[in-house]
């Protein structure tokens, strides 16, 4: 069972981190609130979202799965106007979502969950941790895109790097530590990663001012920051590209 109210805006950012990385999705509805944990096609890139009961209007659930195709919650949030609540009912006898925006009424088949696996997070033990404001990052990953396709993340004990290196340009964004929020970093640690990927995830943050970031050597990124006020978080995990010697 699973029956809510939530303002559009809520909606919104939830669908956004998610379609980032996958077109259809299975929300893990649970009486404390619902989780998302998904991988991108080719395995480069993974989503860990929750969202508190609290983040909603009202919010009724017991333990059930709801396979989302993306799409049409998006064509439903194109209706709304900024602050609208939208009603999301499960009709468990015909097995769709009925959503209400204003007096509209959309009735949507639920996508089949049975091929549809938990991916598990993995646990990784990262040197180092720093918090960035949002606008930083974006202005970074804008002059890097017409450098090169992929984009070298290094965090030092005194300042974070963002570096980009073509064929004949390169550009880098050089935060030192009294610009970022939070540093803990005992040793230089650099990774690769793909551009496309990594300015995606950081675009879909709409309201997060800052992300917090852990980082390695040739190990995956770890992106956190909130959503619905608060009363929501996601955990973006992306992988390497090893660089060759």
């Amino acid at each position: 069972m699973f029956t809510a109210k939530a303002k559009s805006e809520v909606l919104k950012e939830l669908i956004d981190v998610v379609s980032t990385l996958v077109d259809e999705v299975k929300f893990n509805v649970s009486k404390s609130g619902i989780a998302v944990k998904a991988v991108d096609p080719a395995h480069v890139a993974m989503v860990d979202l929750s969202l508190e009961k609290g983040a909603f209007e009202e919010y009724k659930g017991n333990d059930t799965e709801l396979g989302i195709d993306i799409n049409k919650i998006r064509e439903v949030l194109k209706l709304a106007r900024a602050g609208e609540i939208i009603s999301i009912d499960h009709d468990e006898d015909k097995n769709r979502l009925i959503m209400s925006v204003g007096n509209i009424v959309r009735r949507m088949s639920l996508v089949d969950t049975a091929g549809m696996s938990d991916p598990k997070v993995p646990n990784l033990d990262l040197p180092a941790k720093l918090s960035v404001r949002t606008e930083e990052l974006r202005q970074g990953i804008r002059a890097s895109e017409s450098v090169s396709d992929h984009i070298a993340l290094i965090s030092s004990p005194d300042s974070f790097e963002m570096i980009s290196e073509g064929d004949t340009d390169s550009v880098n964004l050089k935060l030192p530590k009294d610009l970022l929020e939070e540093l803990d970093c005992k040793e230089t640690v650099r990774s690769l990663f793909p551009l496309d990927y990594f300015s995606n995830m950081i675009k879909a943050v709409s309201s997060a001012e800052s992300i917090t970031m852990h980082l390695g050597n040739d190990y995956p990124v770890r992106m956190e920051f909130d959503i619905a006020g608060g009363k929501g978080g996601v955990k973006y995990l992306l992988a390497p590209r090893i660089e060759s010697e």
